[in-house]
């Protein structure tokens, strides 16, 4: 009888159950904070917690002690605009309709628009449940230097550009002074804590390191590189595929200390807003999240660069596996991990799971909370993920990845247990056919499933300028 009696009280939404909550209740209960970082061309194998030692990242090592760690973190998509909408949306390339990069025109200027517009985003749902939400940093999803998508603060340097004299915008308007790019992405995430910490926030820090240029980085960044072995950077010959635009890079010392002082320079930046936190005296309420668009490649088999990295596109490990770090001091157990593969589509379920908020169904969203993991659970969960980027669709499960494309392409099966570095394409072998029909038909299902058009009608799932065809990708041997 005393469970019946109970039972509405657990059907009831939070936002319902808060508003029968007596106001000093809630003042001894605040609502959680959110830092969620986010950098820019970051492989998971780039990260001093994650790597082979010599990408000096201690601070981000100190939070990945002090959190939980998701070594099988994967980005729905190998390139950054679609990758980002995905975190925003939780929806599929196909459902937010931005399957490449976003070129100049429809990034900025007058012809330019918002590609998330209609779309819930994370910041959309914290914004109805008090939050105020902040963009400090990188967008590219569409008229770059306005305040959008939920957020009520937007600090944007809109035409990208190198990193030494890069100038930003406060909700539009410039700012005086100029200064090295990452630098100033930090000044600003900490800008916005000293106006936003006596009330609910969530910010949101896309950091543009380590993208390219590798124009310039402070002394201080590229310091702990001198002398450096740089044996995190594979020295293989160039892929075959390999857009050749990229191998200036290939075995040049002067780019391995670039990138790996970028990543340096963000390390240092994530350290200045986390001592921020704790000056105001929020970081114990704060949930601080780091990850990346994408993964990249740094040589990784013979490739500079993402999944545009070749042509065709690619699925490899590197490209699509990125970093990610969770902590909430005394809630997330300290030096955990977890074996789960998880997706950037999950991103936007898990994220508000945790805070306890609702979001409006959607149909379109197709990643599963695992908020569970973090509570210190082990929820039982399928190692299953899949990807999309333009003509190239993929499913990866524990121990193989079959990529299917369209427009002609070859497709590809990598058995990961015996090839984990991806060498043998085994789609055509007789003894992994049947593996490899499985493997079409749960990728064909989920996509069919989720809504999505057939492959070979990808086009009709965006309105952007693809990059394919205004002759961006020009492929050379």
């Amino acid at each position: 009888m005393q469970l019946v009696r109970y039972a509405w009280l657990a059907a009831m939404t939070r936002r319902t159950l808060l508003s029968l909550v007596p106001a000093a209740a809630l003042a001894r209960q605040p609502a959680l904070n959110v830092v969620f970082f986010m950098t820019d061309d970051h492989g998971a194998w780039a990260l001093g917690s994650d790597s082979c030692g010599e990408i000096h990242t201690p601070r981000l090592d100190r939070l990945a002690a002090e959190g939980m760690r998701f070594p099988r973190a994967y980005a729905c998509t190998p390139v950054c605009s679609p990758s980002r909408a995905t975190y925003y949306t939780g929806k599929l390339p196909s459902h937010h309709g931005v399957q490449d990069f976003l070129l100049p025109d429809d990034s900025y200027g007058a012809a330019s628009r918002r590609f998330l517009d209609g779309q819930t985003t994370f910041a959309d749902v914290l914004k109805a449940n008090g939050y105020s939400c902040g963009l400090v940093g990188k967008w590219h999803l569409g008229q770059e230097d306005r305040a959008q998508a939920g957020f009520d603060h937007w600090y944007s340097a809109a035409r990208g550009g190198g990193y030494k004299s890069a100038r930003f915008l406060v909700n539009g308007e410039p700012v005086g002074g100029t200064g090295y790019k990452t630098d100033l992405v930090g000044d600003g995430a900490i800008d916005f804590l000293e106006r936003n910490h006596r009330q609910p926030f969530c910010l949101v820090v896309p950091f543009f390191a380590p993208h390219s240029p590798y124009d310039f980085q402070p002394r201080k960044y590229r310091q702990p590189y001198a002398g450096s072995a740089f044996s995190c950077f594979p020295r293989e010959s160039p892929h075959p595929q390999g857009r050749g635009r990229f191998r200036q890079y290939f075995g040049d010392a002067e780019t391995y200390t670039s990138y790996s002082a970028l990543v340096t320079g963000v390390d240092a930046n994530v350290g200045r807003v986390l001592e921020k936190l704790e000056e105001l005296g929020v970081r114990e309420n704060t949930v601080v999240i780091f990850s990346a668009d994408q993964g990249f490649n740094c040589g990784h088999h013979g490739v500079w660069g993402k999944g545009n990295g070749t042509i065709p596109f690619n699925m490899y490990e590197e490209s699509i596996r990125v970093p990610l770090i969770w902590d909430h001091r005394g809630a997330i157990e300290a030096g955990s991990q977890t074996s789960a593969m998880v997706s950037s589509y999950d991103f936007f379920p898990t994220l508000l799971d945790y805070l306890g908020v609702e979001a409006p169904d959607d149909a379109q969203r197709v990643g599963r909370s695992y908020a569970g993991f973090l509570r210190g659970g082990h929820p039982e969960r399928r190692n299953e993920l899949f990807f999309e980027y333009g003509y190239t669709r993929a499913v990866r499960t524990e121990n193989l990845k079959y990529v299917e494309r369209a427009d002609g392409w070859p497709n590809e099966l990598f058995d990961l247990e015996e090839d984990p570095g991806e060498r043998v394409n085994r789609v055509g072998k007789p003894e992994y056919r049947d593996r490899r029909v499985a493997l079409q038909g749960r990728l064909r299902e989920f996509f069919r499933r989720a809504g999505a058009p057939p492959l070979s009608q990808w086009r009709a799932t965006t309105s952007q300028t693809i990059p394919t065809d205004v002759g961006y990708y020009r492929w050379r041997p």
